[in-house]
């Protein structure tokens, strides 16, 4: 079908050339005209005849092959589906007919039509390959002839005639002759070809033969396998039911009756099996007891090959001689009652088997023997039953110790392959032979006979369970192959081809040509783009190093000045300057990190951080703006947010701090800003069930008597639901270690204007041109955050309303983590001890922030009661338990300007409440935004608070506030805490190696400020020299860019000198007494260098190098890498 719809527009395609063959008619002379019509029109007629007709060959020989080999197939699909599911004829018809929309087509004719139309597309891929061919040349020979009419139809007149005189008055010699030649070797192709496409299609079709016969044998292997494993897990079932009724139930709950007839009655679950019985395992100081208590002796096997289906007769059997160890049989299924007092010991294979099954706890099988009844094969599966005390861990001394018996099935496997084989028969019948290969040198046929050889076999492995035991399954088919007529066809019809593709075989090789130099041109544009891409990247690197070069010594400098004595107004100086240059530096970064971005080159880290640490690191770095103008700041992480996640913190925190740092740059002097993180999943829940401060959002009302909101700061916010109405990924995954986070950044600012909310994601774009000049910033912070955003996997998304705020929602995808991967898990735990059970009572008019309060209270481990009142906080100190009970009272600014006559009463309360020690008193603390010194003293001197707690709240101001209450930590002790760095570089060598001396001196300032001796050499060659072993440097920074020698280059040679000597010293032919009493030099070399771009710390780290510091240097990026190498003293 796919050829007959070719066909039209090839013949479209040649009518529309005939015209560029009547243009060039004059060119050949006056006979011409009648020529140039009749070529065309007999080649077109002739290349149809011939298409067609090998198509018609083809499709009718193709189908015809398959109906012999498909039809079996879809019957015996057919008939798998009839006894597998159940189900009639007639159903399956009614489901095809409702499928394909007629009632007519059954799903055998269904399945034959797709089978045909799948075999035909594979067999003739080749042949419509040079359809194709045939097409796009004969497309090309049309447009050729097109372009050169447009050129002699467009050209000027006289033009047109110069041209002409260009043209030969008839075909040259020597052009003909390379027709010829070319037309002959062409041909001769064509022959090779065609039969390389005979020797192809026929591979092809023994493949496909080889491949059904492979999956009709796997087919039937994997059947037998299943067939057999569910088998063995019902008698593998049966021993745990032997075990728990009969070894676990005293007196014993099974007997020889009982168990005959389970195992009758549950025969239909183990179709496979001829029989089933369990032998006792008895010892020989037991066997007189034993034969006593079941009043007969036990019997010894006839022969050693026997096995418990045979017919045997115990009566006549001799007793069983002296041994260790016995296995009577006590029950057996009715078809093998007579095996009943049988020694399975004393059978050699029930010997061998019976020893293995109990040492390794899993069924065993014998070697194939024959079964008396049947003079079939057959097989013992053999399980040990354990007393109930074995532990999952047992060794198989412990499971030899624990064996009470031993339960066993024989197994009729020519019935068993012989009722699958019947399930599965077709007409293109094939042989199947499964045979026993333990022993590969001597195979045993357990089914099937020996057939004549069809040229294919196949071998499918079967695995019954027992790893000592192989098994295969041989198949081969009952008929040879039929000859490939589609071969046969496929290959003269190349021939034909070959004819018809030599007339168009000069226009081809014309285009052939032409695409070649596009394709020329095409690589050396994307050369080109590449080499720009790389001077791109080369221009930042070289831009970011000379940019924070000089300001690594400008802000290092300056905070060594702010390090020492200064006045109010030097102070205020330095401190602006440094602050204007870390704002140069982010700026930097920002340009960066787009320019990374948009070269593909900006990867995330896989590290595990806390999202809670991530919102108060957030709180910390915004907290003294928020109080400068007065807007509420708070953060807020669901319960069901881990405590622990696996993702990059360095950019999910950058999301959240370009987005509050919007949040608070255009949000004047009232309001707020609310950041809260919750599970993406979460938003689904119902409200019943949902957490608090979503729902409160989601519940949004106003206070009409105050005309306030619920909101944090009362007033009306944007519907933060509609911030991710659009989010496609909220439904998360199926995978229970991957989660999503749905952070939610809420404002009460001036809002977005409508017509710039959709070029707000556009780099160096902002709201309006007056937006940079009010507000400041490059327009980019928002860009870089969807794309920050897109690499984790989520969605971001925004909704405002001008004069009200904005609301801005982003997903990200984590994996979940183990909360003692972190440091900060640690030091909650460190606080935990203090405040764990502490009871607190939060005051607060507003739901919402009184969420907020009391998940930063929990977090200390606190319990908190909430009221919304000063009322209902009086009545609960109404009682003097309650009041002992409380640790501390956190009261909001809004609930005390609004009752404050109530605060008497509580201070009444208060005094007359517990007469004796005043630290059981709770401590009342006052939570405000924004307060003078003034109005603070004004509000102690009331006499009801202990001290007045600023916000924004977060982890350790809650801890240090509290402990100033109680007298337990100084204040101004409390503000110069000790540094962590320090505690890591108290009194450690340190080498810096730079060739620029500011950065050498800011260098080892900031080191020697963290008690670390440093030393400063200012090239490669001075580094080695002072590296040179044994010496006594503790770690090592080191400059990239240095003359001379590089810091690429000096760590290369040092790595080069380590390995030397650890070398000589594991060889034997140093002793570490020599260099140092160390045994293993590898000193940490840690990268220090203004460029910061990804490929310079990937060759940083394949030089040798350890880690990577940008300049400036920042404390917690010192403090991450040094934690590597050291220990903290504290």
């Amino acid at each position: 079908m796919s050829v007959n719809r070719r066909l039209p527009a090839s013949n479209g395609r040649l009518l529309s050339n005939m015209k560029s063959w009547k243009l060039n008619e004059p060119l050949h002379g006056s006979n011409c005209p009648r020529a140039c019509r009749r070529k065309p029109l007999l080649l077109w007629f002739f290349g149809f005849v011939a298409i067609g007709t090998v198509w018609f060959i083809l499709s009718f020989n193709s189908k015809y092959l398959m109906s012999k080999e498909n039809e079996a197939i879809c019957e015996e699909r057919e008939r798998i589906l009839l006894q597998r599911y159940n189900v009639s004829r007639k159903q399956i018809h009614a489901l095809a007919s409702l499928l394909s929309g007629s009632d007519q087509n059954t799903v055998q004719s269904w399945e034959l039509r797709v089978s045909a139309i799948r075999y035909h597309v594979s067999s003739s891929n080749l042949i419509k390959g040079c359809w194709w061919v045939i097409g796009i040349i004969m497309s090309y020979f049309c447009l050729l002839w097109r372009s050169q009419k447009q050129k002699l139809v467009q050209g000027h007149p006289g033009a047109q005639q110069k041209q002409l005189k260009h043209f030969p008055r008839g075909p040259s010699r020597g052009t003909g002759r390379w027709r010829k030649k070319l037309l002959v070797i062409f041909v001769s192709l064509g022959i090779i070809g065609s039969f390389w496409l005979f020797w192809h299609l026929n591979t092809g079709i023994m493949q496909r033969r080889e491949e059904t016969l492979a999956n009709m044998c796997d087919e039937r292997a994997r059947m037998l396998q299943d067939q057999f494993n569910v088998s063995m897990n019902h008698v593998h079932a049966l021993a745990i039911l032997v075990s728990t009724f009969h070894h676990g139930k005293h007196p014993s709950a099974i007997d020889q009756k009982i168990f005959g007839e389970y195992t009758e009655s549950t025969a239909f679950e183990r179709p496979l099996t001829s029989g089933v019985a369990y032998a006792l395992k008895v010892l020989h100081s037991d066997r007189m007891h034993f034969e006593k208590q079941h009043g007969w002796t036990i019997k010894k096997m006839e022969t050693e090959n026997e096995a418990l289906v045979q017919d045997c007769i115990p009566e006549k059997l001799d007793p069983a001689p002296i041994q260790d160890e016995y296995a009577p049989v006590i029950f057996a299924q009715e078809t093998v009652s007579h095996i009943v007092s049988i020694d399975m010991m004393s059978g050699k294979e029930d010997h061998e088997n019976i020893l293995r099954a109990r040492a390794s706890g899993k069924g065993v099988l014998t070697s194939p023997f024959k079964l008396l009844k049947s003079n079939h094969l057959g097989v013992v599966l053999t399980f040990a039953v354990y007393n109930t005390n074995l532990p999952l861990d047992a060794t198989p001394e412990q499971r030899t110790e624990a064996t009470v018996g031993y339960l066993g099935a024989s197994y009729d496997v020519p019935s068993l392959v012989d009722k699958l084989l019947h399930q599965l028969a077709s007409k293109q019948t094939i042989v199947v032979n499964v045979y026993d290969t333990t022993n590969a040198s001597a195979p045993i046929t357990m089914y099937g006979t020996d057939v004549a050889d069809t040229g294919l076999l196949h071998i499918s492995s079967l695995d019954f369970g027992d790893p000592l035991r192989k098994h295969e399954m041989h198949c081969r088919f009952k008929q040879r192959p039929p000859l490939p007529w589609t071969a046969i066809n496929a290959s003269v019809g190349v021939f034909v081809i070959t004819l018809l593709l030599g007339h168009i075989f000069y226009a081809a090789i014309n285009r052939i040509a032409k695409v070649e130099a596009d394709y020329r041109q095409m690589r050396e544009l994307k050369v080109r783009a590449e080499a720009a891409d790389v001077a791109k990247s080369q221009f930042l690197a070289t831009v970011s190093h000379e940019i924070r070069t000089p300001m690594n010594g400008v802000l290092g400098m300056l905070q060594m000045l702010m390090d020492t004595e200064l006045d109010e107004n030097q102070m205020d100086c330095a401190q602006t300057a440094h602050k204007s240059g870390k704002d140069l530096i982010s700026v930097i970064s920002e340009v960066l990190d787009q320019a990374k971005i948009e070269a593909g080159k900006l990867e995330l880290e896989a590290v595990a951080f806390d999202p809670r640490a991530i919102l108060d690191e957030v709180l910390s770095l915004f907290s003294e703006k928020s109080n400068e103008k007065g807007i509420e700041l708070a953060v807020y992480a669901s319960n069901q947010v881990p405590k622990v996640v696996i993702g990059d913190p360095k950019r999910f925190r950058q999301i959240i701090t370009n987005l509050v740092g919007n949040s608070l740059k255009f949000t004047h002097d009232k309001g707020h800003v609310f950041v809260s993180v919750h599970l993406a999943s979460e938003v689904k829940n119902p409200l019943h069930i949902m957490d608090a401060v979503l729902r409160e959002g989601l519940n949004l009302s106003q206070d009409i008597t105050n005309r306030t909101y619920d909101t944090l700061s009362g007033f009306p916010v944007c519907n933060r639901w509609k911030s991710w109405a659009n989010f496609t990924k909220l439904s998360g995954t199926n995978e229970p270690e991957i989660i999503q986070l749905l952070v939610i950044v809420e404002d009460t600012g001036i809002g977005i204007p409508t017509d710039a909310q959709s070029r707000i994601f556009t780099p160096f774009m902002q709201a309006d041109s007056s937006t940079s000049r009010t507000y400041g910033g490059t327009g980019i912070g928002l860009s870089i955050s969807r794309c920050l955003v897109d690499l984790m996997g989520g969605e971001i998304g925004f909704v405002s309303e001008p004069g009200i705020g904005s609301t801005f929602s982003f997903t990200g995808t984590f994996r979940k983590g183990e909360s003692t991967s972190l440091d900060a898990m640690r030091q909650n735990n460190h606080f935990g001890s203090e405040f764990q059970e502490l009871r607190t009572l939060v005051v607060d008019r507003r739901k919402i922030r009184a969420e907020v309060t009391k998940y930063h209270l929990q977090r200390l481990g606190m319990s908190v009661d909430v009221t919304y009142s000063l009322n209902s906080a009086c009545s609960c100190l109404s009682n003097v338990c309650n009041m002992s009970m409380l640790a501390m009272i956190l009261i909001d600014k809004d609930a005390w300007d609004k009752e404050y006559h109530i605060l008497y009463t509580i201070k009444k309360r208060r005094q007359n409440g517990i007469k004796g020690d005043p630290l059981n008193l709770p401590k009342i603390f006052l939570l405000a935004t924004h307060l003078s010194s003034n109005e603070q003293d004004e509000l102690k001197s009331v006499g009801v608070i202990d001290d007045i707690l600023m916000k924004p709240l977060w982890f350790s101001s809650l801890i240090q506030c509290y402990r100033e209450s109680l007298g337990t930590e100084n204040k101004r002790v409390n503000r110069k805490k000790v540094s962590k760095l320090g505690n890591l570089l108290i009194d450690k060598q340190i080498l810096v190696v730079d060739d620029n001396a500011v950065n050498r001196r800011v260098a080892k300032g900031v080191l020697q400020k963290y008690g670390a001796k440093v030393t400063a050499v200012e090239s490669g060659r001075a580094a080695l020299k002072m590296l040179e072993l044994p010496h006594n440097f503790d770690a090592c920074f080191m400059d990239l860019q240095m003359p001379e020698m590089d810091g690429f280059e000096a760590t290369r040679k040092i790595r080069c000198l380590e390995s030397e000597v650890n070398e000589k010293i594991a060889c034997g032919q140093a002793s570490a007494e020599m260099f140092g009493n160390i045994s293993y030099w590898h000193i940490p070399i840690l990268a220090m260098t203004a460029d910061s771009t990804q490929s310079s710390n990937e060759e940083c780290i394949k030089c040798g190098m350890n880690d990577y510091v940008s300049k400036p240097f920042e404390e917690e990026q010192l403090y991450m890498a040094m934690a590597r190498f050291f220990k903290s003293d504290s």
